[in-house]
């Protein structure tokens, strides 16, 4: 389904080739797991295999690359997408409308297809993917791991021979984890060919035909799932652990005397929602990396956007080490790190990018940026655009940035969704630290490895009452 010949690629206005001589062969119905140090070559993987490159990104192509036995340089991006459907890793870049059941059928009806063919395919994506009950839903109001599931089911709705996943599980709790993997089996017990691209490891053990581990634009390994197994492989290419166990329900609560933030009495909802939080209260530590889990869908963001003033809130009282604070004024205290990098940096340089997050921050703690772009990896980048950047390396530099922030309150939402091994473990590094001077260090993750790492404490929150919205009948056009 999916045949690489001695692929050569190289971008526009680069020396190095990003792809070197790259051959590779995948069968129908088969799950491939593709994996790497951050930078290696696998977002160029994909873009070759969907046809983004050279055609949209431009650039030096040698070789060959075949989908479904045709050549993609004889193809328009637009023919090779009937056979090819990608799952971005950021899914909003790929919605186009505000309801989930009209985003499923949104590409249906610019193909044409009869109104009764699209809403049958639009009720068999959405139980292939487990998001019947979010048809009728805003996509605005959704979390994160709900908006991925509306993306895929938008990819599954068009019947695709292969479809292409770029860090699927990066959003998503550990049963939609769980689902998820159970979905792909489905669909290539019928089929489908997946090609995955992840960091993440574990979840795939169970499913993935074969593994290809990358390394510097070539396939250093491949070989079945149990390759990974073997300790100095991953320690030699960067790779993640192969096998996780889940630490949410043994790390502890954070304890009610503890010093750092409280929140009290805080009740929250949308209008004409049913509440997410009812008298909430609780602590975050200072000196204390602590976990914010919960189910997708549960409030998280939500919570931590009330927390640091970017969202307001009618109730609730907040004290920084002991003294009343208001959110507005804890947000000149805090750091937020974004899942979407790019909403966060907007200089010209990586080297701009964390200066200035130094200059209006607090310039306190113990960061500075030679420290933190040496230790994470960034110093070889300091004069590169940062959309120049892959998406391992925009978060590194996001996650810089906070740091630099001096803050009293560092929040991370899925800070590691984009990081390798390696570079897991030097974040981790970086959260022991930031503890270790003080700041109340909090972790919106699914990221079991992570948790498992660096958590001292995990604050638990419960699932919210899902968002609906009334609107007329919609008949689909054909």
């Amino acid at each position: 389904m999916i045949r690489l010949h001695h692929i050569s690629y190289r971008y526009p206005f680069q020396k190095e080739f990003a792809i070197k001589d790259l051959s590779l062969s995948v069968p129908a119905g088969t799950i491939t797991l593709v994996t790497g140090r951050s930078g290696c070559g696998k977002s160029t993987l994909i873009r070759l295999i969907n046809g983004l490159a050279p055609h949209h990104f431009q650039g030096e192509l040698q070789g060959e690359v075949g989908v479904c036995g045709s050549p993609n340089h004889s193809c328009s991006v637009g023919e090779i997408a009937t056979r090819v459907g990608t799952l971005f890793q950021d899914p909003e870049s790929q919605f186009f409308t505000l309801i989930v059941e009209e985003e499923i059928a949104f590409a249906m009806e610019w193909r044409g297809l009869p109104p009764e063919e699209i809403k049958a395919r639009i009720h068999e994506a959405a139980a292939i993917t487990g998001i019947e009950h979010l048809l009728e839903h805003e996509i605005l109001h959704l979390s994160e791991g709900e908006k991925q599931r509306v993306a895929l089911a938008s990819v599954v709705a068009l019947h695709p021979k292969v479809i292409i996943l770029d860090e699927p599980t990066a959003n998503l709790d550990p049963e939609a984890t769980r689902e998820l993997a159970r979905t792909l089996d489905a669909l290539a017990a019928r089929g489908t060919t997946l090609f995955i691209v992840d960091h993440r490891l574990y979840w795939l053990k169970e499913v993935a035909t074969r593994v290809v581990v990358m390394e510097k634009g070539r396939i250093a390994v491949e070989g079945p799932f149990s390759i990974l197994e073997d300790e100095a492989l991953r320690k030699r290419h960067g790779l993640r652990e192969a096998h996780v166990e889940n630490p949410i329900h043994t790390l502890p609560e954070p304890p009610d005397d503890s010093d750092g933030i409280a929140v009290s009495g805080l009740s929250f909802g949308f209008p004409k929602k049913k509440p997410l939080f009812r008298d909430l209260s609780c602590r975050l530590p200072s000196g204390a990396v602590t976990a914010l889990v919960g189910p997708n869908g549960a409030g998280k963001t939500t919570f931590i956007r009330i927390l640091t003033g970017l969202q307001a809130s009618k109730t609730g009282r907040f004290t920084l080490r002991g003294t009343s604070i208001t959110p507005d004024a804890l947000l000149k205290e805090s750091a937020v790190v974004l899942q979407n990098s790019d909403h966060q940096l907007h200089m010209k340089s990586v080297r701009q990018e964390m200066e200035t997050a130094y200059r209006f921050g607090r310039q306190q703690g113990p960061f500075t940026v030679e420290g933190v772009s040496s230790h994470l990896g960034l110093e070889g980048l300091l004069d590169r655009h940062p959309q120049s950047l892959s998406g391992g390396e925009k978060q590194r530099l996001v996650i810089a940035c906070g740091l630099l922030q001096g803050p009293s309150l560092l929040v991370l939402d899925e800070p590691t969704s984009g990081l390798d091994g390696n570079n897991m473990h030097l974040f981790a590094e970086l959260m022991e630290t930031a503890a270790d001077a003080g700041i109340s260090v909090v972790l919106i993750s699914h990221d079991l490895e992570l948790l498992s790492r660096v958590c001292h404490f995990a604050l638990h929150l419960k699932q919210k009452a899902p968002h609906t919205v009334e609107r007329p009948q919609r008949r689909h056009a054909s």
